[in-house]
């Protein structure tokens, strides 16, 4: 089993590199936007942003945070074009991000729903309760409670709020801002080890590291997005900082030792993530957070997440929200693969949100299959382009 995952894409390896640059946009229909986008990554189309007064929350036309499948521009270039990558001109400037991430339909970021791996290993064990304690922790320092609501309670907005039973919009942009903070931190230390680790052994990678990088900046994205909304104070910087430099090396050292045992921690800890934003929701939809009801989305989120105009704050939290599902189904998949000798089954495409949404991750063996699937999908391409 192991020597079949770790050589589906090895053996292949031509063959991946042919069909993603001459039959990516072929085969977008087959393997829907996840393919497509991820063969469009750099285009030359300039922005209005400038590196020295780049406002947080500028209006900006779209593309400025990057291209998708959706953007006509996009869609007439390719990694094959001459002005695709070495011979931008100098005056052209990136936006934040030139990564990969998905653009959801209104039917997949309803798809998300609340679901906890059973912890069976020793490893898992462990993992799940440092991220319980974690919790915990985070909860008693920030005041979190959000209790359950008595059925019959006749009890005010104000009352509830001083009750713990729901939080203020300050509340909630504290943990979120601190959330994602923190977040932003595994997929890079992770994405950074097995980069040092193909430098040192002068060997590929197997995908794992771009996928892992697209997880950090999408989280930092959502860090960018909430900013528009408040500035954090200097002791907040503080507690961010302090915060950030344990986090970090830890999950550094951790990550050298148990490489598995990491990600599972990753896959449970953004399981709280996603019941965080669920409540989160719930609050806004059901009238309990009437600061955030008719709040316009940033336009960054609008860019980032290719909103409608008319979006609101509510509409960037359900795509937040599927973000930290799409990390929890990764994470899972990555702890229940050898980290050492399988390749990454979504370095080519991934699986929608209706299936990212209800599914805790690929088993070894579905990840076998879904990347032999992925290879189908080339050969068929390439030969279709002949």
């Amino acid at each position: 089993m192991s020597s079949i995952l770790r050589t589906a894409l090895v053996s292949a390896g031509p063959a991946c590199r042919i069909g993603i640059l001459h039959s990516g946009l072929n085969l977008a229909p087959k393997l829907g936007t996840t393919f497509a986008t991820r063969a469009l990554i750099h285009t030359g189309q300039p922005n209005n942003n400038s590196l020295t007064g780049k406002r947080i929350n500028e209006e900006s036309p779209t593309g400025t945070e990057g291209f998708h499948l959706k953007d006509s521009a996009a869609s007439k270039q390719g990694l094959t074009t001459p002005d695709a990558v070495s011979t931008l001109p100098p005056t052209i400037v990136r936006g934040d991000w030139v990564l990969f991430h998905p653009v959801y339909s209104q039917e997949e970021i309803k798809a998300v729903e609340v679901l906890q791996r059973e912890a069976k290993t020793i490893s898992d064990k462990i993992a799940y309760h440092l991220v319980r304690l974690t919790r915990w922790g985070f909860d008693l320092v920030s005041g979190y409670k959000h209790k359950p609501i008595p059925a019959d309670s006749k009890m005010s907005l104000e009352e509830l709020r001083k009750g713990g039973y729901i939080l203020d919009e300050k509340a909630w942009l504290s943990r979120i801002l601190f959330l994602e903070t923190v977040a932003g931190v595994p997929g890079m230390v992770a994405a950074m080890l097995r980069h040092l680790t193909s430098l040192r052994l002068m060997r590929r990678d197997s995908g794992w590291i771009h996928t892992l990088l697209e997880e950090a900046e999408n989280e930092r994205m959502h860090l960018m997005t909430f900013m528009t909304l408040r500035r954090p104070s200097l002791f907040f910087r503080g507690l961010v900082l302090g915060a950030q430099g344990v986090f970090f090396n830890l999950f550094f050292l951790s990550y050298i030792i148990s490489p598995r045992t990491c990600h599972r921690f990753v896959a449970y800890l953004e399981e709280e993530a996603v019941l965080t934003y669920t409540r989160c929701i719930q609050d806004i939809e059901s009238g309990r957070l009437p600061e955030w009801s008719n709040m316009p989305a940033p336009e960054i989120a609008k860019d980032y997440w290719r909103l409608d105009p008319s979006a609101n704050l509510l509409d960037v939290i359900y795509a937040v929200r599927s973000d930290e599902s799409t990390h929890r189904f990764v994470n899972h998949s990555f702890a229940n693969l050898n980290t050492e000798t399988d390749v990454n089954p979504f370095a080519i495409r991934e699986p929608d949100m209706l299936i990212k949404g209800r599914k805790l991750g690929f088993s070894r063996e579905e990840a076998e299959q879904y990347v032999q699937e992925s290879h189908q999908m080339l050969e068929h391409g390439k030969a279709d382009s002949k």
